[in-house]
């Protein structure tokens, strides 16, 4: 866990910022979804539910007896469904939607509706739409259709009417009905999932941050590039990387580890392994793998394996291959067990997936293998504050804290000390202690951006002031404008303002900074809801601005 994440999963940062829709609710009510071949049916159907103002007396008498056989044909076919016949059933629904007078719309909506539910039971997609959407012209607010259609929808691969119609569901039931609102998040999640993926093809690598990196490598205690020892003579491509890691010319590095590569200098692995290293900070996958892959399998040091073996197995829980992940750290444990990095790292992927006693294990073993480890311990704790809070367990709770005072004393120069003692103490509601934690990180690390948004996160949690939030947030952007943490939490914020097409370009943002498929799943989820919410606020006229 870096200095840029926050302690709750990022999905959830919308219900913590209180926001109505949580995510991927909002969506807009619905889109004309009929092929031209069903014009034809559309315009009968239009004709049938005209009502004729002439004879009224004569037609009164006509709809009654019509809409008496309708209701009988239609308990008919409902008995049938439920003894499993759907095609008896079907063909009874038919005659029913042939009964039905034109003055009974909302009636004439149900037997759409119920013979949907028997295409549905055969698995037949189309029909299902098609019976959904005359059932949703006749009666526009039909939850039952709505919800149908989107089941339907998700089989048949069209996510986006899938989220449109559960959206529109949970509206209609103002969100108080669970299953509608995990459907919701399920189908958005998938719809994230397939942007990210079709934007990851043609994604331009951005560099990040320079207080992103250094960052990223205070996580390792034993990362074998930071403590290489060059020869004075040593003019080669990697020495040459050397130097720009030095100087934080970070752009230069992966052509001048090629030129290292290229000329079979000695630093070979080495150069493998810096390369790999900011491929993954470039969000460049595929050749990170190739290089990690290629130093695993070298004749390197133990070091330079191991070091490999932790880069890989973080970059597979990216690519959410658990198992794979876990298999490179035992590898890794075998081949250097007294190396904290390892116990560090694995601790952070439990944490990840929730695996608390293990996450907790874990870094106690880091820590107890290298107790100067700074980072190690601050994280000890968080994991321990998370798992004393699952369980429950006001004792632990009491000891955490005790912990984190102690971690401020042993390491007064440590950022994370101080951020993560804050989240902590935000996520109990101390928001004094936890503003004064945040200043005191901002003594440490003056140039942590994300710093800035905690500060915010925490004037929303603790009085809903946005205006402040947003300063705040707004002048994490102008330290640096590579905090993608801060766009996606603005981004946010504006939804939760009403702001939505200010909210589209923040997360856009966001989105051309994001390193990997899970982050840009995550984004793209954010960004079609925050769009979604715009078309449905224009169709519906609702406001969702907060006042």
């Amino acid at each position: 866990m870096s200095t840029g994440s926050t302690p709750f999963p990022k999905w959830q940062l919308a219900i913590l910022l209180g926001a109505p829709l949580a995510i991927g609710l909002g969506y807009l009510y619905l889109r004309n979804r009929l092929e031209d071949s069903e014009s034809k049916k559309v315009a009968d159907l239009k004709a049938k539910t005209t009502i004729s103002l002439d004879n009224e007396e004569n037609n009164a008498k006509t709809s009654e007896s019509a809409i008496d056989r309708a209701m009988k044909l239609k308990g008919a076919g409902n008995r049938a469904f439920h003894a499993g016949e759907y095609d008896k059933a079907i063909a009874l629904y038919n005659e029913a939607i042939e009964a039905c007078p034109p003055d009974r719309p909302v009636d004439l909506a149900t037997f759409y509706q119920n013979r949907s539910a028997c295409y549905e039971k055969r698995e037949m997609w189309e029909q299902v739409k098609e019976d959904c959407t005359f059932a949703l012209k006749l009666n526009e607010k039909y939850v039952k259709a709505f919800l149908r259609r989107s089941r339907a929808a998700e089989k048949s691969g069209d996510l986006v009417l899938a989220l449109e119609d559960v959206t529109s569901a949970c509206i209609l039931e103002r969100f108080q009905v669970q299953s509608s609102l995990v459907n919701a998040d399920r189908i958005l999640k998938a719809l994230g999932r397939q942007h990210a993926r079709e934007a990851l093809a043609k994604r331009r690598p951005v560099m990040p941050s320079n207080h992103f990196i250094k960052t990223y490598f205070s996580a390792f205690s034993e990362d074998p590039i930071t403590k290489v020892q060059l020869d004075d003579q040593n003019a080669g491509g990697f020495a040459r990387a050397i130097k720009a890691f030095s100087a934080q010319d970070y752009d230069a590095i992966v052509d001048a580890c090629t030129e290292e590569l290229n000329s079979n200098g000695k630093y070979k692995n080495e150069a493998l392994l810096m390369r790999a290293t900011f491929y993954l900070l470039l969000g460049k996958h595929d050749e990170a793998q190739v290089d990690l892959g290629q130093v695993i399998n070298s004749e390197a040091s133990t070091k330079v394996k191991v070091n490999a073996l932790i880069k890989r197995a973080s970059l597979y829980t990216q690519l959410e291959d658990t198992n794979k992940c876990l298999e490179d750290f035992a590898n890794a444990e075998r081949l250097d067990p007294k190396n904290s990095d390892i116990y560090h790292h694995r601790g952070q992927v439990y944490l990840l997936i929730e695996r608390m006693d293990e996450a907790t294990a874990e870094f106690a073993k880091a820590v107890e293998l290298n107790p100067d480890f700074s980072i190690a311990f601050i994280q000890k704790c968080y994991a321990d504050y998370r798992h004393a809070q699952i369980n429950k367990n006001v004792g632990a709770l009491t000891q955490v804290r005790a912990d984190f005072e102690k971690a401020l004393e042993r390491f007064p120069k440590c950022a994370e000390a101080y951020i993560l003692f804050a989240q902590v103490l935000s996520d109990q509601q101390e928001w004094g202690r936890a503003e004064a934690l945040f200043d005191s990180a901002l003594s440490v690390d003056p140039s942590n951006a994300t710093l800035y948004v905690h500060k915010g996160l925490v004037q929303l949690q603790k009085s809903t002031d946005f205006d402040k939030a947003v300063k705040l947030i707004n002048k994490a952007i102008e330290m640096d404008d590579k905090c993608d943490f801060a766009y996606e939490t603005l981004g946010t914020i504006e939804v939760q303002r009403g702001n939505l097409k200010r909210s589209l370009e923040l997360f856009e943002k966001a989105i051309a900074l994001a390193k990997t498929e899970l982050e840009m799943t995550h984004l793209y989820s954010l960004k079609d809801a925050a769009a979604a919410q715009l078309k449905v606020s224009e169709r519906w006229g609702l406001d969702w601005t907060v006042s």
